[in-house]
Parts: C-alpha cells; sequence; structure tokens
C-alpha cells in the first residue's frame, strides 16, 4: 500500500510537470521566497533518489545529494527521473542506515526502506504544498484534490462531511 501510494504522489508531480512551460517550471515565485518549482522538485527528486539509489548499499545520506541543476531547470529531465523511481520503488523492506551530517560525518541511525519511503512521501507532500502557493499565480494548472495535502488530512476532511 505504501509504495501505491508513493507512485501516486510522483504521479502526481509528473501530471503538474506536463502542464508546465519550462519557463513556468523555472520561474522565481515571490511567495516561495524566489525560489522556483523547479529547486523544489528538484529537491523531491534528489531525497528520493538518495534512497532509491543506495537501497543496495543500504546506507543512505540525504545531506550527501547530487544538487543536479538540470533537474531544476529541465522539466523534461525532471519527469523522466521521477518516472524512473516510480519504476524502481517496488523492493521489499530492509534495514538501512541513515548517515547525517548533524553532529558528525559517521553518526548513523537504523532504520528500514519503507521507513525511509514514508518519509519521503511527507517530504514530498511538504514541497507540494508549498508549490500550490505558486500555482496560484498560474490559474491554468490543474492539480488533483489531494495534491499537497497528508493523507491524515484527507481522511479527517472525510470523517467531517459525514
Amino acid at each position: 500500500m505504501l509504495v501505491q501510494i508513493v507512485k501516486q504522489n510522483l504521479s502526481e508531480n509528473i501530471d503538474l510537470l506536463q502542464q508546465l512551460t519550462n519557463e513556468e517550471f523555472t520561474l522565481s515565485f515571490p511567495e516561495l521566497s524566489n525560489a522556483t518549482i523547479g529547486e523544489h522538485m528538484r529537491h523531491i527528486i534528489e531525497l528520493l533518489g538518495s534512497l532509491v539509489d543506495r537501497y543496495e548499499s543500504g546506507i543512505i545520506n540525504y545531506d550527501k545529494r547530487k544538487r543536479d541543476i538540470v533537474l531544476q531547470t529541465d522539466k523534461t529531465e525532471a519527469i523522466k527521473i521521477l518516472e524512473k523511481y516510480r519504476f524502481e520503488l517496488d523492493k521489499p523492506n530492509k534495514q538501512l542506515a541513515l548517515a547525517h551530517n548533524c553532529f558528525s560525518d559517521t553518526e548513523t541511525l537504523e532504520t528500514n526502506y519503507f521507513r525511509e519511503l514514508l518519509y519521503n512521501l511527507e517530504h514530498s507532500i511538504h514541497h507540494q504544498a508549498l508549490i500550490k502557493v505558486a500555482l496560484y499565480r498560474l490559474p491554468h494548472i490543474k492539480v488533483s484534490d489531494s495534491f499537497g495535502i497528508a493523507p491524515s488530512t484527507l481522511d479527517y476532511r472525510k470523517q467531517c462531511a459525514q
């Protein structure tokens, strides 16, 4: 179920990017502290890539991601990588080590693939919510009702509507 929800989230991101022109993808928005939708999408992609690309090694480090400018300036390349990761998500859960640079570059925490998939889902939803603010200036762009909204919030809204 988790993998399917992450795939759905990636599909929402792909659907958004397919509607944007490359100029809109790279447009700075004051509402985003002059960041671009492309910068937010690159960040989503690279964190997920840190997990998917390092799954076999078993050591994940979100701090040492690539920061590939092409992913924030070429929406076609961003779509290509999102589709690649959507295809590669089906992996069994396994123990992983999460390296981080909070205290030292050698400290690790125990984690697992599904926990990190959940983290990436929540991270993507957070950035989608920010992107959604910018989309008010692009009213021709349509996103799903769930875009940028946590599954728990969607469930809560359903309960309130009953």
